[in-house]
């Protein structure tokens, strides 16, 4: 947690050579950081590629379901990822506001959504508002 420390976000990381596509690299990641089986995701569409302000990056992500979340043991990754959230999309849909927030002392007008205390803004919070407008 270098980079990025104390900030939401979805399992995601660059491709690897041996990724088959993006799709493999967005299934590949949420098993080394969360142990969760790619068998277990029935993969859907991608959503609009989210870019980053700050680094530049360029994020593909993708929507997948998981028909018996109950029965996996999704465990985060400790060099990785600190906690894993979960929330529903009606907690989601209810927690949106757009905020003014200070970002390395720029203010910044972006949209959020808090949730159990807990707060996602920048590219997390774009493309939680892009699959929210899809469902």
């Amino acid at each position: 947690m270098r980079r990025h420390a104390g900030e939401i976000s979805f399992p995601g990381g660059r491709r690897d050579e041996a990724d088959a596509d993006l799709a493999a690299t967005a299934l590949r990641e949420a098993e080394e950081e969360i142990a969760l089986d790619p068998a277990a995701v029935e993969l859907g569409e991608q959503l609009p590629t989210t870019g980053t302000f700050v680094t530049g990056y360029r994020i593909h992500p993708f929507v997948g379901r998981i028909p018996h979340p109950g029965e996996l043991a999704l465990r985060p990754n400790p060099a990785e990822v600190e906690t894993l959230l979960t929330f529903s999309l009606d907690l989601l849909r209810k927690g949106y506001a757009m905020r003014r927030l200070v970002r390395r002392g720029v203010p910044i007008h972006t949209p959020t959504y808090e949730v159990e205390g807990h707060l996602i803004w920048g590219a997390t919070a774009r493309i939680v508002g892009d699959l929210l407008e899809r469902v």
